[in-house]
């Protein structure tokens, strides 16, 4: 969108001749000024070039886009929290049925795809599928962004072929780590997903693949930890985000997102229970699938996995010795009075 907006331009267009559409919403977060303030001048240029318009190209049909900014909720990003946003409501997830498909934006019938498919879609119809085919796995076609942080060398974004291999990818391509110390942990698709021990990365960075091993592609935001990091800060870290951006509609999502923060911190603090990673997993549990959407499973994948492939760093900040509150719960008492 900062250096190439016509691209994404050129996707709304083919999306809205595929499925007959009329006017095109570009929904941009709040924090993203620059990016909105060029996406805004490419559209102007795309209505003086005829792109857009009564008579888009041309054809007789009218295209229109709105570039919409919002307010920098997360929440926005799920699909019909962005509707509610983009109609002047509060951003909050929708029941479904209806799916938007049958009534979204404006109780219109609404597609609604991210930046990335929209430029392959775009480069797909001038190319051919074939050529798209060319890169990627069977099931997996294409290639796909991946922002990779933390400690490796070599930070960035990076557009690989779907399979590529996850090892080579970050030793090779991002430089491995720094410091030359073993890598310990890696997120491969941002902070909602399940996390992948150093030892787990031979493996294609394909949708299949990841979810053989036990986590998911994501959003494609890779983040490296070697073995300085502190496991249970780095956790307690993202599930206080998801607790914040909470948008409270769902009680599982509202109180168990900030319970586990508390118990999270309590644990960093050196004043865990011994039943803090039972109640953790028993609130993990409550929290998965038993919402409107799935910010709350967000915050729950990063606290199960850890547990099960940390758990020892966790038992280390537990102070020796110390028992079990008389009568607490599988989730107990202790969350909200520490």
């Amino acid at each position: 969108m900062r250096w190439t907006p016509h691209a994404l331009i050129e996707g709304c267009i083919v999306g809205c001749h595929a499925i007959h559409a009329e006017h095109c919403y570009i929904y941009v977060r709040g924090e993203f000024f620059e990016a909105s303030q060029v996406m805004a001048r490419a559209i102007e240029e795309a209505y003086e070039a005829g792109y857009l318009g009564a008579n888009a190209l041309g054809s007789g049909k009218p295209i229109d886009i709105t570039l919409h900014i919002g307010a920098g909720a997360y929440i926005c990003g799920e699909e019909t929290g962005l509707l509610n946003s983009l109609e002047g409501r509060r951003g909050e997830p929708r029941i479904k049925p209806p799916y938007p498909a049958i009534a979204g934006a404006f109780r219109f019938p609404t597609a609604v795809n991210n930046v990335e498919s929209l430029i392959a879609a775009a480069h797909i119809v001038q190319n051919g599928a074939e050529w798209y085919k060319q890169w990627g796995t069977e099931k997996s076609t294409g290639t796909k962004l991946f922002c990779v942080s933390g400690h490796v060398k070599r930070p960035g974004n990076y557009e690989v072929p779907l399979g590529f291999n996850f090892k080579e990818f970050i030793y090779d391509v991002c430089g491995g780590t720094p410091s030359g110390r073993p890598i310990k942990a890696v997120i491969p698709g941002g902070s909602s997903v399940p996390i992948l021990t150093g030892d787990e990365l031979d493996i294609g960075m394909d949708y299949e693949a990841m979810a053989a091993a036990g986590t998911m592609l994501g959003c494609g935001s890779v983040i490296v930890m070697d073995d300085t990091v502190n496991i249970i800060k780095a956790v307690r870290r993202m599930v206080d985000f998801y607790a914040h951006e909470s948008c409270g509609q769902c009680t599982p999502c509202r109180e168990g997102t900030a319970w586990a923060a508390k118990i999270l911190r309590r644990i960093e603090n050196g004043r865990g229970e011994p039943d803090d990673l039972e109640t953790l997993l028993a609130i993990s549990d409550n929290m998965s699938g038993k919402t409107i959407c799935v910010l709350s499973d967000a915050a729950a994948a990063p606290i199960v996995s850890s547990i099960q492939k940390f758990r020892a760093d966790y038992e280390a900040l537990m102070p020796a010795g110390k028992p079990a509150l008389a009568g607490a719960s599988s989730v107990g008492a202790p969350i909200g009075v520490r």
